[in-house]
């Protein structure tokens, strides 16, 4: 499903440009995986072959369908001037590359030296450009730095600033941030009307306002992980029971999801926590949000057991629990 909230800003800024013929010929969409920075990007490409030169002070909505013909060929997949790069599977499996190869970018270019085929402009969508190799950033640059005419780059990055910084000089920026979480609220409520409102409140808050995330922790019964979470937390779990249970819950391959979903859950617990303490208390819940931090990152680098990870986020709740007086 298509993330189209949050966008507002960024559909702003590009119809100005569009509407007043002043179009940059490269865009770095830039923001937290799972903000729909692909799907705008698309929205992008299909207005641009669908409406030509710029709109001359034209209110055209970016949705707008435009010439019906370039229109057919862009939802049949096959318009012959949005061009894509993203990593491919490897040979023989489902697994995708682990980069855009120099290769790609390559053929690429190969493609901007022949004359358009239809229409006023060609699209280049490259999600993500955070996955270009090396030389393949290099390659891009070039292009970057002569684009030919009537040819628009749109470049999605997760992590803008581990991108080369001559790259990110050639483009024009749009920053799409994580959405109120008010917004985030009403917006999952009428996607999913029959979704409890408890239910609905504890998904915005693991999902930090990335809409994206939102939608893959929609069956994912957030609230009653939650609760289980506070119940340590609340307890200290003297007897290290619900630890136990958790790490039972979370650890194993077939149980990858659970456990993302925890990781996803704690800092907003421990932000919850520390918002219902007083401030000569706040010190010890931030401490062992660092812990939860360090955890997860070590566990990344390693074997990425996720019974250990389970067990010890129960013991960084744990330390939270309220001592006797």
């Amino acid at each position: 499903m298509a993330v189209m909230i949050g966008h507002q800003e960024a559909e702003k800024a590009f119809l100005e440009a569009w509407q007043g013929s002043r179009v940059h010929h490269a865009w770095l969409l830039a923001g937290p995986q799972g903000m729909g920075k692909g799907a705008f990007a698309e929205r992008v490409a299909r207005f641009l072959v669908t409406h030509g030169r710029g709109g001359e002070g034209q209110a055209i909505p970016l949705d707008d369908r435009g010439d019906d013909a370039a229109a057919r060929l862009v939802d049949a997949g096959n318009h012959p001037e949005i061009l894509r790069l993203a990593r491919q599977p490897k040979d023989k499996s489902k697994e995708l590359a682990r980069n855009i190869t120099i290769e790609q970018v390559r053929q690429m270019i190969r493609r901007l030296h022949l004359s358009l085929s239809l229409g006023e402009w060609r699209v280049i969508i490259v999600d993500a450009v955070d996955d270009l190799e090396t030389d393949g950033a290099n390659a891009l640059l070039k292009t970057l730095e002569e684009p030919p005419a009537k040819t628009l780059f749109l470049l999605v990055s997760h992590s803008p600033g581990r991108l080369l910084p001559t790259i990110r000089s050639r483009c024009r920026t749009l920053r799409f941030q994580p959405v109120a979480r008010d917004v985030m609220t009403t917006w999952l409520h009428d996607l999913r009307p029959m979704t409890g409102m408890e239910e609905v409140r504890a998904i915005v808050a693991a999902s930090g306002g990335v809409p994206g995330k939102a939608l893959a922790l929609i069956d994912s019964d957030v609230a009653a992980m939650e609760k289980k979470l506070l119940a340590i937390a609340a307890s200290g779990d003297s007897e290290n029971r619900l630890r136990e249970a958790l790490a039972r819950e979370v650890g194993g391959t077939s149980n990858r999801a659970r456990l993302e979903l925890v990781i996803d859950i704690v800092p907003g617990l421990l932000s919850r926590i520390a918002r219902e303490r007083p401030v000569a208390e706040i010190a010890p819940v931030l401490a062992q949000w660092d812990r939860v931090q360090r955890t997860v990152r070590d566990a990344i680098r390693g074997s990425y057991d996720g019974a250990m990870v389970g067990f010890e986020i129960g013991n960084c709740l744990a330390e939270l629990a309220p001592r006797p007086r």
